[in-house]
């Protein structure tokens, strides 16, 4: 029993490891989307809507991005990351994906799209 036991400790330690090896190692991905506010969300993110999106940020709301595809909104984890410039064109950002399903921004760039 104590053998198993020990087993099965070595076991869940291993599993653990690789848990925390495997989210250090997270590689970044590149979404192509819109930022606009959290408010705001999907139905402002377009060029139409940048003025409010900008009214709204000014106003204390925090950026969100929007992907165009799925039309999903992400939180920014650091909204620093984010200028004023990409509010109201179409953007490709790169960054990681957190368990709590905010994005930590890499680099947002115009899509050329």
């Amino acid at each position: 029993m104590k053998k198993l036991s020990n087993v099965l400790g070595v076991t869940a330690l291993a599993f653990f490891a690789f848990g925390l090896a495997s989210s250090a190692n997270a590689k970044p991905h590149t979404w192509t989307g819109w930022i606009s506010g959290a408010m705001c969300g999907a139905k402002d993110a377009s060029a139409a809507k940048a003025d409010c999106v900008r009214s709204c940020i000014k106003r204390g709301d925090k950026y969100v991005f929007v992907n165009t595809k799925t039309q999903k909104v992400y939180p920014i984890a650091n909204q620093d990351a984010v200028t004023d410039s990409a509010i109201g064109s179409e953007v490709m950002l790169t960054g990681e994906l957190n368990k709590d399903g905010s994005i930590k921004v890499d680099s947002i760039k115009a899509s050329g799209m």
